[in-house]
């Protein structure tokens, strides 16, 4: 069974640096392609960033330069680093095995404000 478990989210001033967790269980990290979506306030998922095999990673043009996905094998634990985080990047940050969000865990909330 696919198991996500997103972590790490909090809240920070505008430019400031959050680094996400999504621990993977159920299947092996690298053998599948990954995802980050995002859930702002009355708004719908947004695909953030997809990690490819080999940590190839491709970004929304909204995020692109300021975050940074990556992957830990031994721990089989995805990361998103957020950096140069603005208001609106406020959401909740999930993990999942789809752009649409499949499989996704409870989230980890992401709050940016003064």
């Amino acid at each position: 069974e696919v198991q996500l478990v997103e972590s790490g989210g909090g809240l920070v001033q505008p430019g400031g640096s959050l680094k996400l967790s999504c621990a993977a269980s159920g299947f092996t990290l690298n053998t599948r392609i990954m995802y980050w979506v995002r859930q702002a306030p009355g708004k719908g998922l947004e695909w953030v960033s997809t990690m490819h095999s080999g940590n190839v990673g491709h970004y929304a043009d909204s995020v692109r330069g300021r975050f940074t996905m990556s992957t830990d094998s031994a721990k089989n634990t995805l990361y998103l680093q957020l950096n140069s985080l603005k208001i609106e990047d406020t959401a909740m940050y999930y993990c999942a095995t789809s752009p649409a969000g499949l499989d996704r865990g409870q989230g980890t909330q992401v709050t940016v404000s003064s």
